[in-house]
Protein backbone atom coordinates (compact mmCIF):
# COMPACT_ATOMS: atom_id res chain seq x y z
CA UNK A 1 0.00 0.00 0.00
CA UNK A 2 1.38 3.61 -0.99
CA UNK A 3 2.38 6.31 1.14
CA UNK A 4 0.21 8.85 1.86
CA UNK A 5 2.71 12.05 3.21
CA UNK A 6 0.04 14.23 5.55
CA UNK A 7 1.78 17.61 6.84
CA UNK A 8 1.48 18.36 10.78
CA UNK A 9 -0.35 21.26 11.40
CA UNK A 10 0.82 21.57 14.71
CA UNK A 11 1.33 24.02 17.89
CA UNK A 12 4.38 23.27 19.97
CA UNK A 13 3.70 19.78 18.89
CA UNK A 14 -0.28 19.76 20.05
CA UNK A 15 -1.39 18.38 17.07
CA UNK A 16 -4.87 20.30 15.62
CA UNK A 17 -7.98 18.38 14.90
CA UNK A 18 -6.74 19.61 10.88
CA UNK A 19 -4.54 17.06 10.97
CA UNK A 20 -6.84 14.49 11.93
CA UNK A 21 -8.95 15.32 9.39
CA UNK A 22 -5.86 14.72 6.76
CA UNK A 23 -5.32 11.02 8.57
CA UNK A 24 -8.70 10.10 8.33
CA UNK A 25 -8.91 11.04 4.69
CA UNK A 26 -5.13 9.91 4.07
CA UNK A 27 -6.50 6.62 5.16
CA UNK A 28 -8.70 6.21 2.14
CA UNK A 29 -5.89 6.69 -0.67
CA UNK A 30 -2.99 4.34 1.02
CA UNK A 31 -0.84 4.54 4.49
CA UNK A 32 -1.05 7.78 6.44
CA UNK A 33 2.74 8.72 6.56
CA UNK A 34 2.75 12.29 9.02
CA UNK A 35 5.39 14.92 8.38
CA UNK A 36 5.73 16.36 11.64
CA UNK A 37 8.15 19.52 11.67
CA UNK A 38 9.57 21.08 14.83
CA UNK A 39 9.68 20.20 18.35
CA UNK A 40 7.29 18.07 20.58
CA UNK A 41 7.28 15.17 18.76
CA UNK A 42 8.05 12.48 21.62
CA UNK A 43 6.01 14.95 24.74
CA UNK A 44 2.89 15.63 22.56
CA UNK A 45 2.22 14.84 19.19
CA UNK A 46 3.60 11.64 19.06
CA UNK A 47 0.21 9.77 21.07
CA UNK A 48 -2.51 11.89 18.78
CA UNK A 49 -0.99 10.78 15.59
CA UNK A 50 -0.81 7.07 16.80
CA UNK A 51 -4.30 7.59 17.58
CA UNK A 52 -5.24 8.93 14.01
CA UNK A 53 -3.99 6.47 12.00
CA UNK A 54 0.11 7.66 10.99
CA UNK A 55 2.09 4.22 10.24
CA UNK A 56 4.92 6.59 10.06
CA UNK A 57 5.92 9.88 11.51
CA UNK A 58 8.76 11.65 9.59
CA UNK A 59 10.61 13.89 12.25
CA UNK A 60 12.40 17.19 10.91
CA UNK A 61 13.67 19.03 13.89
CA UNK A 62 16.53 20.55 12.10
CA UNK A 63 17.08 25.03 12.82
CA UNK A 64 17.53 25.10 9.25
CA UNK A 65 14.04 24.07 8.63
CA UNK A 66 12.51 25.65 11.83
CA UNK A 67 14.04 28.82 11.75
CA UNK A 68 12.66 29.46 9.09
CA UNK A 69 8.93 30.33 7.01
CA UNK A 70 7.75 27.91 4.52
CA UNK A 71 10.21 27.01 1.21
CA UNK A 72 12.69 24.61 3.47
CA UNK A 73 9.29 23.02 4.23
CA UNK A 74 8.41 22.59 0.58
CA UNK A 75 12.24 21.65 -0.20
CA UNK A 76 11.56 18.69 2.58
CA UNK A 77 8.80 17.53 1.35
CA UNK A 78 10.12 17.63 -2.59
CA UNK A 79 12.91 14.78 -1.51
CA UNK A 80 10.29 12.74 0.35
CA UNK A 81 8.33 12.22 -2.45
CA UNK A 82 11.24 11.80 -4.14
CA UNK A 83 11.78 9.06 -1.38
CA UNK A 84 8.88 7.12 -1.08
CA UNK A 85 6.56 8.22 -4.29
CA UNK A 86 3.41 8.90 -2.34
CA UNK A 87 -0.09 8.49 -3.50
CA UNK A 88 -0.82 12.01 -2.68
CA UNK A 89 0.39 14.58 -0.19
CA UNK A 90 -2.00 16.19 1.86
CA UNK A 91 -1.65 19.65 3.59
CA UNK A 92 -4.03 22.01 5.41
CA UNK A 93 -5.47 24.76 3.31
CA UNK A 94 -4.47 27.94 5.11
CA UNK A 95 -2.44 30.65 4.00
CA UNK A 96 0.91 28.65 4.91
CA UNK A 97 -0.07 25.40 3.84
CA UNK A 98 -1.21 27.02 0.15
CA UNK A 99 2.15 28.56 -0.11
CA UNK A 100 4.47 25.14 0.53
CA UNK A 101 1.76 23.29 -1.55
CA UNK A 102 2.42 25.25 -4.64
CA UNK A 103 6.13 25.57 -3.75
CA UNK A 104 6.12 21.51 -3.77
CA UNK A 105 4.27 21.39 -7.15
CA UNK A 106 6.60 23.74 -9.06
CA UNK A 107 9.59 21.53 -7.55
CA UNK A 108 7.83 17.85 -8.13
CA UNK A 109 6.35 18.91 -11.31
CA UNK A 110 3.14 17.75 -9.73
CA UNK A 111 -0.30 18.76 -9.90
CA UNK A 112 -2.10 21.21 -7.37
CA UNK A 113 -5.58 20.90 -5.90
CA UNK A 114 -6.02 23.90 -3.63
CA UNK A 115 -9.21 24.26 -0.95
CA UNK A 116 -10.28 21.09 -1.68
CA UNK A 117 -13.84 19.89 0.51
CA UNK A 118 -13.61 16.24 -0.48
CA UNK A 119 -10.75 13.56 -1.10
CA UNK A 120 -11.96 10.08 -2.80
CA UNK A 121 -9.79 7.27 -3.77
CA UNK A 122 -10.43 7.38 -7.96
CA UNK A 123 -12.42 5.22 -9.54
CA UNK A 124 -9.45 4.39 -11.68
CA UNK A 125 -6.93 4.89 -9.14
CA UNK A 126 -5.08 8.18 -8.32
CA UNK A 127 -7.33 10.64 -6.21
CA UNK A 128 -10.45 12.62 -7.00
CA UNK A 129 -11.01 15.92 -5.24
CA UNK A 130 -13.77 17.94 -4.86
CA UNK A 131 -13.95 21.91 -4.63
CA UNK A 132 -16.59 24.54 -4.15
CA UNK A 133 -15.78 27.47 -6.64
CA UNK A 134 -17.09 30.64 -7.50
CA UNK A 135 -18.18 31.79 -3.75
CA UNK A 136 -19.85 27.96 -3.95
CA UNK A 137 -21.56 28.52 -7.10
CA UNK A 138 -20.23 25.63 -8.53
CA UNK A 139 -18.52 22.28 -7.39
CA UNK A 140 -16.08 20.99 -9.51
CA UNK A 141 -14.39 17.50 -9.07
CA UNK A 142 -10.71 17.46 -10.34
CA UNK A 143 -7.69 14.58 -10.95
CA UNK A 144 -4.07 15.44 -10.86
CA UNK A 145 -3.18 13.89 -13.89
CA UNK A 146 1.25 14.50 -13.99
CA UNK A 147 3.45 13.77 -10.88
CA UNK A 148 2.19 13.71 -7.16
CA UNK A 149 -1.17 14.63 -6.51
CA UNK A 150 -0.86 17.64 -3.99
CA UNK A 151 -3.96 18.52 -2.20
CA UNK A 152 -4.81 20.93 -0.02
CA UNK A 153 -7.84 20.64 2.06
CA UNK A 154 -9.91 23.39 4.05
CA UNK A 155 -11.02 22.54 7.52
CA UNK A 156 -14.31 20.62 8.71
CA UNK A 157 -14.24 18.64 5.20
CA UNK A 158 -13.71 15.47 6.71
CA UNK A 159 -15.05 14.11 10.32
CA UNK A 160 -11.58 12.52 12.22
CA UNK A 161 -12.13 8.97 13.03
CA UNK A 162 -9.85 6.93 15.15
CA UNK A 163 -7.52 4.11 13.83
CA UNK A 164 -4.78 3.27 16.21
CA UNK A 165 -1.35 3.12 14.47
CA UNK A 166 2.24 2.35 15.46
CA UNK A 167 3.51 6.10 14.77
CA UNK A 168 6.85 4.88 14.01
CA UNK A 169 9.50 7.75 14.11
CA UNK A 170 12.50 8.51 11.93
CA UNK A 171 14.15 11.82 12.01
CA UNK A 172 14.62 12.73 8.05
CA UNK A 173 17.85 14.86 7.55
CA UNK A 174 17.03 17.29 4.40
CA UNK A 175 19.58 19.35 2.77
CA UNK A 176 18.21 22.79 2.57
CA UNK A 177 19.38 25.10 -0.37
CA UNK A 178 20.68 28.39 0.79
CA UNK A 179 17.63 30.28 -1.31
CA UNK A 180 15.14 28.83 1.06
CA UNK A 181 16.73 30.23 3.74
CA UNK A 182 16.32 33.54 3.18
CA UNK A 183 13.24 34.86 5.80
CA UNK A 184 13.99 33.81 8.72
CA UNK A 185 11.77 33.63 11.71
CA UNK A 186 13.42 36.35 13.97
CA UNK A 187 10.66 36.07 17.28
CA UNK A 188 7.14 34.40 17.56
CA UNK A 189 5.29 34.77 20.15
CA UNK A 190 1.54 32.95 20.91
CA UNK A 191 -1.88 34.61 20.20
CA UNK A 192 -3.30 35.89 22.52
CA UNK A 193 -5.78 33.33 24.16
CA UNK A 194 -10.05 34.24 23.88
CA UNK A 195 -11.48 30.70 25.52
CA UNK A 196 -12.74 30.19 21.60
CA UNK A 197 -11.96 27.92 19.08
CA UNK A 198 -9.88 28.72 16.51
CA UNK A 199 -12.29 30.15 13.73
CA UNK A 200 -10.81 28.20 10.52
CA UNK A 201 -11.26 25.27 12.42
CA UNK A 202 -14.43 25.93 14.70
CA UNK A 203 -17.24 23.59 14.29
CA UNK A 204 -19.90 26.28 14.52
CA UNK A 205 -18.49 29.86 13.67
CA UNK A 206 -21.31 32.74 15.13
CA UNK A 207 -20.28 36.05 12.38
CA UNK A 208 -21.73 39.68 12.54
CA UNK A 209 -22.16 42.15 10.10
CA UNK A 210 -22.50 45.72 9.47
CA UNK A 211 -26.17 45.32 11.35
CA UNK A 212 -24.17 45.09 14.91
CA UNK A 213 -23.68 48.55 14.81
CA UNK A 214 -20.34 48.28 16.40
CA UNK A 215 -22.01 45.98 18.91
CA UNK A 216 -20.61 42.43 18.94
CA UNK A 217 -21.89 41.54 22.49
CA UNK A 218 -25.02 39.81 21.65
CA UNK A 219 -22.90 38.18 18.94
CA UNK A 220 -20.35 37.49 20.97
CA UNK A 221 -22.81 35.99 23.67
CA UNK A 222 -24.59 33.80 21.30
CA UNK A 223 -21.43 32.24 20.41
CA UNK A 224 -20.04 31.52 23.74
CA UNK A 225 -23.45 30.11 24.65
CA UNK A 226 -22.52 27.07 21.70
CA UNK A 227 -18.96 27.05 22.00
CA UNK A 228 -18.25 28.59 18.44
CA UNK A 229 -15.25 31.10 17.18
CA UNK A 230 -16.73 34.64 16.50
CA UNK A 231 -16.12 36.27 13.01
CA UNK A 232 -17.36 39.42 11.48
CA UNK A 233 -17.73 40.67 7.34
CA UNK A 234 -15.78 42.84 5.94
CA UNK A 235 -18.09 45.99 6.53
CA UNK A 236 -17.57 45.21 10.12
CA UNK A 237 -13.79 45.02 9.79
CA UNK A 238 -13.30 47.95 8.00
CA UNK A 239 -15.54 50.13 10.32
CA UNK A 240 -13.01 49.09 13.19
CA UNK A 241 -15.69 47.40 15.31
CA UNK A 242 -13.84 43.90 15.16
CA UNK A 243 -10.13 42.70 14.40
CA UNK A 244 -9.31 42.07 10.82
CA UNK A 245 -7.95 38.58 12.27
CA UNK A 246 -11.78 37.19 12.54
CA UNK A 247 -12.77 38.42 8.60
CA UNK A 248 -14.64 35.71 7.11
CA UNK A 249 -14.80 36.27 3.17
CA UNK A 250 -13.05 36.55 -0.02
CA UNK A 251 -10.38 38.86 0.96
CA UNK A 252 -10.81 36.94 4.82
CA UNK A 253 -10.74 34.11 5.93
CA UNK A 254 -12.13 30.21 4.82
CA UNK A 255 -14.50 28.79 6.81
CA UNK A 256 -16.27 25.60 6.35
CA UNK A 257 -17.93 24.44 10.14
CA UNK A 258 -20.84 22.49 10.65
CA UNK A 259 -22.85 25.08 11.46
CA UNK A 260 -22.46 29.03 10.09
CA UNK A 261 -25.03 31.52 12.02
CA UNK A 262 -24.58 34.83 10.02
CA UNK A 263 -26.23 37.60 12.42
CA UNK A 264 -27.11 41.62 10.68
CA UNK A 265 -25.03 40.27 7.41
CA UNK A 266 -25.94 41.34 3.96
CA UNK A 267 -24.61 38.35 2.07
CA UNK A 268 -22.50 40.11 -0.53
CA UNK A 269 -20.65 37.76 -2.56
CA UNK A 270 -17.20 38.95 -0.95
CA UNK A 271 -19.17 37.68 2.48
CA UNK A 272 -20.43 34.35 0.85
CA UNK A 273 -17.01 33.56 -0.88
CA UNK A 274 -15.67 32.77 2.64
CA UNK A 275 -18.91 30.84 4.01
CA UNK A 276 -20.60 29.17 1.96
CA UNK A 277 -19.38 25.61 1.92
CA UNK A 278 -20.32 25.66 5.48
CA UNK A 279 -22.41 22.52 6.23
CA UNK A 280 -26.00 24.33 7.65
CA UNK A 281 -26.35 28.05 7.11
CA UNK A 282 -28.75 30.16 9.55
CA UNK A 283 -29.36 34.17 9.06
CA UNK A 284 -30.49 36.67 11.23
CA UNK A 285 -31.64 39.70 9.62
CA UNK A 286 -34.30 42.26 10.08
CA UNK A 287 -34.29 42.76 5.64
CA UNK A 288 -36.08 40.53 4.58
CA UNK A 289 -35.19 40.93 0.97
CA UNK A 290 -31.07 40.93 2.32
CA UNK A 291 -28.99 38.39 -0.41
CA UNK A 292 -28.35 36.31 2.48
CA UNK A 293 -31.09 34.64 2.70
CA UNK A 294 -30.79 33.03 -0.84
CA UNK A 295 -28.32 30.54 0.16
CA UNK A 296 -29.11 30.03 4.21
CA UNK A 297 -31.18 26.69 5.28
CA UNK A 298 -32.59 28.54 8.04
CA UNK A 299 -33.50 32.27 8.21
CA UNK A 300 -35.02 34.36 11.23
CA UNK A 301 -36.58 37.99 10.50
CA UNK A 302 -35.89 40.22 13.05
CA UNK A 303 -33.76 42.42 14.71
CA UNK A 304 -30.45 40.71 16.05
CA UNK A 305 -30.23 42.66 19.46
CA UNK A 306 -33.67 40.98 20.12
CA UNK A 307 -33.35 37.60 18.67
CA UNK A 308 -29.70 36.73 19.70
CA UNK A 309 -30.72 37.34 23.44
CA UNK A 310 -33.42 34.95 23.31
CA UNK A 311 -31.32 32.07 21.68
CA UNK A 312 -28.51 32.24 23.83
CA UNK A 313 -31.16 32.12 26.88
CA UNK A 314 -32.96 29.32 25.30
CA UNK A 315 -29.26 27.39 24.43
CA UNK A 316 -28.53 27.71 28.08
CA UNK A 317 -31.55 26.40 29.27
CA UNK A 318 -31.31 23.30 27.26
CA UNK A 319 -27.63 22.70 28.23
CA UNK A 320 -29.32 22.97 31.63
Amino acid sequence: MAEVLVLVDHANGTVRKTTAELLTIARRLGEPSAVFVGEGFETVAKETLAKYGAAKVYRVEAPEVTDYLVAPQAEVLAQLVEKTSPAAVLIVSSSAGKEIAARLAVKTESGLVTDAVDVQAGEAGGVSTTQSVFAGSYSVKATVTRGTPIVTVKPNSATPEESPAAAADEVFEATISEAAKTARVTESKPKAATGRPELTEAAIVVSGGRGTGGDFAPVEEFADSLGAAVGASRAAVDAGWYPHTSQVGQTGKQVSPQLYVACGISGAIQHRAGMQTSKTIVAVNKDEEAPIFELVDFGVVGDLFTVLPQATEAVKAAKG
